[in-house]
């Protein structure tokens, strides 16, 4: 059973999208992420193109973290105070990276940038946070009883100005350290169409030292509301969110999401940080194999604008 999409210009099968949806879900509950860094991709493997799958794919990651966050606060795994500081950095990030995509967009580059940063993302972290499971878990194989280690360390940033206590973490850092991420993360949600939590819970993880079971709520939390801020911006400035395809992802994802939050809460961190690791490094291989392959159209949607 087809659907037309009216802004991507093309038909495509439901149940392909619902399961997209479904799949981005789960990973918003289990890991604390968007489900954009796996949607997105897809979508432009399917056929989407990258910048209404962008556009679109904003409104899918409201919905995940809306229904994850639930279950994490009442679970009591939010750092609010970590959380707020986050967002302030996120919500000025999403708003310059809104203007960045569309100077990309009107100059038809952003596919080709869409698909590079993917990759070289995608595959930075996946092999980080991979090298990292494999370490620790191999380590607590062969020593169950030793004392687990700190995931941080304590860089030149932490001496930043501006501490705060953030006693959901048990962190006293600069709050500048938190900004900085958060605006990173607002760039590269309003780029990628993510809400940037395979950035963004690493980062919280490694670099700010948080625990893994605060990360997921905390992450949702901060995800929400610029993944909102994108979404206004991108329909307002560049018209390219395309209200079917973002309401069939939102119907998978509202499945998906509980799902994902209740096999989270059975997995230890540092299986949880492992699985992601392999799914994030096979969506950049697949996104390399197709930025290689020749394309079947000359042109993307970006570059027809720009031309006209």
């Amino acid at each position: 059973m087809e659907i037309y999409l009216p802004i991507a210009e093309l038909s495509i099968n439901v149940f392909v999208l619902l399961g997209l949806g479904a799949a981005a879900g789960l990973l918003a509950g289990m890991f604390g992420v968007g489900g954009g860094f796996l949607a997105t991709p897809l979508l432009i493997f399917v056929g989407i193109p990258p910048a209404v799958a962008v556009a679109s794919q904003a409104n899918q990651v409201i919905a995940n973290s809306v229904s994850s966050l639930q279950v994490q606060l009442r679970r009591g795994n939010v750092d609010l105070r970590m959380g707020a500081v986050l967002l302030l950095g996120g919500m000025i990030g999403s708003t310059a990276g809104v203007a960045l995509f569309t100077y990309l967009k009107n100059i038809g580059q952003i596919d080709f940038v869409i698909a590079v940063l993917y990759v070289v993302m995608l595959s930075t972290i996946g092999l980080l946070m991979l090298t990292e499971s494999l370490r620790t878990y191999i380590k607590r194989r062969r020593n169950p009883g030793a004392p687990r280690g700190k995931l941080h360390t304590h860089y030149l940033v932490h001496r930043l100005p501006l501490k705060l206590r953030f006693y959901k973490s048990k962190l006293y850092i600069s709050a500048l350290l938190p900004v900085g991420v958060g605006f990173v993360i607002g760039i590269l949600s309003a780029i990628l169409g993510v809400g940037g939590g395979f950035v963004l819970v690493p980062a919280m993880i490694y670099l700010l030292g948080m625990p893994t079971t605060v990360v997921i709520g905390t992450s949702n939390f901060q995800i929400l509301f610029v993944a909102a801020n994108v979404t206004f911006l991108q329909a307002v400035t560049n018209g390219t969110v395309d209200v079917v395809l973002a309401l069939l992802l939102i119907l998978g994802g509202v499945v998906g999401a509980p799902i994902g939050s209740r096999l989270a809460a059975k997995l230890p961190g540092v299986v949880l940080r492992g699985l992601m690791s392999v799914l994030i490094l096979a969506v950049a291989a697949q996104l390399l194999v197709e930025l290689l392959r020749t394309p079947s159209l000359p042109f993307s949607l970006g570059a027809r604008e720009a031309l006209q």
